[in-house]
């Protein structure tokens, strides 16, 4: 990188792919195979997203992006009345330009902190829902939708989710977990959630790619086999079936082999907690505390400005304070002379 050229911290899928799957993709270009995702690849993809799991019987599919991973599966989960449940920071309700309410469906907002959900949160709206006189006048819900990590790289510990879990199976709702930075999860000292655990307590949760090394793609696993009824045929409708299903196949199968998916957040979160580190000493404020791999830095606006001149950052919010958060994000391609360079420049 040239020293006059910006730094890229905005969003941690800037880079291309890892470049294993680069080597993979180009290893296999000219091979044929049948499309839609009925390929070798992406059945020896399956069958390790199955036993990095521990379900045996899930059904995976392989989508190419996150909003177009929630629109559909949330759509096969909900009846024509139902809406989801999300936290009002959760990415369904404030980054997907609408795209559940295009499906027809509402999205159920509730207070969060830090980007999290309670179960007693969740648990006091679906009673005042079920007690409500007209509750045959409102949108009754059917889904649960919690990301790990949030929007604001927080976690839900693993306490926290069976809690969330005992919720949903005691009012009949579905739990749905956005895995778009799941790596990141995975890689993240503080985290105990693992796989395993998102496939014995969630109905559907995604595998994400395109945040965590892969050009694109995202992988939904629904650990009980059938709970959704001809779900290829859903994506189909939502325009989300790839007819090159290998590509994303392939990516995957790559993620998948020699522990790569479970290892390449690292380096996100090791260089994430020099930044952070280096943010204390040099006396700047953070929003909010994550330990992942998004950092917000609460900043004057002139401060912002200045900083933004030479780092491309992400812009967050404006406080009532007149204050502006702006966001870092590491990614498994982040170098540590970037790091360096950045820390120069704070």
């Amino acid at each position: 990188m040239a020293e006059n050229e910006k730094l890229m911290f905005a969003s941690d899928y800037m880079e291309g792919a890892h470049p294993e799957i680069l080597r993979r993709l180009a290893e296999t270009n000219m091979c044929k195979s049948v499309g839609y995702g009925f390929d070798e690849y992406t059945a020896s993809a399956k069958e390790k997203i199955r036993r990095a799991c521990g379900a045996p019987e899930a059904d995976v599919f392989f989508l190419a992006g996150g909003t177009q991973t929630n629109a559909t599966v949330i759509d096969a989960l909900l009846r024509s009345w139902q809406g989801v449940i999300a936290a009002e920071t959760g990415h369904i309700a404030v980054h997907e330009a609408g795209a559940i309410e295009f499906g027809g469906h509402k999205v159920l907002t509730l207070p969060s902190r830090n980007g999290k959900l309670t179960a007693g949160e969740i648990e006091a709206f679906a009673r005042s829902w079920q007690q409500d006189e007209n509750r045959d006048h409102t949108v009754m819900p059917g889904v649960v939708y919690l990301s790990q990590p949030t929007e604001y790289g927080t976690l839900y510990s693993l306490e926290e989710l069976r809690a969330i879990r005992g919720v949903c199976s005691g009012f009949g709702l579905a739990l749905y977990v956005d895995g778009a930075r799941l790596a990141y999860a995975l890689a993240c000292p503080e985290n105990d959630v693992t796989l395993r655990d998102l496939a014995e307590l969630c109905d559907v949760f995604y595998i994400g790619g395109t945040k965590c090394g892969a050009l694109f793609g995202e992988a939904v696993v629904i650990p009980r086999h059938g709970l959704i009824p001809h779900f290829f045929t859903v994506i189909k409708q939502h325009g989300a079936l790839l007819a090159k299903g290998r590509i994303a196949g392939i990516q995957f199968e790559t993620l998948f082999t020699d522990g790569l998916y479970s290892e390449i957040g690292h380096s996100a979160i090791v260089a994430a907690d020099r930044i952070r580190e280096a943010l204390t000493e040099k006396g700047y404020r953070q929003a909010f505390r994550s330990p992942t791999n998004q950092i917000f830095l609460l900043l004057e606006k002139e401060q912002a400005a200045a900083l933004s001149g030479k780092v491309e950052m992400g812009f967050w919010e404006n406080t009532e304070d007149g204050h502006t958060v702006m966001r870092i994000a590491t990614s498994w391609a982040t170098s540590a002379e970037d790091v360096d360079r950045l820390i120069e420049i704070l």
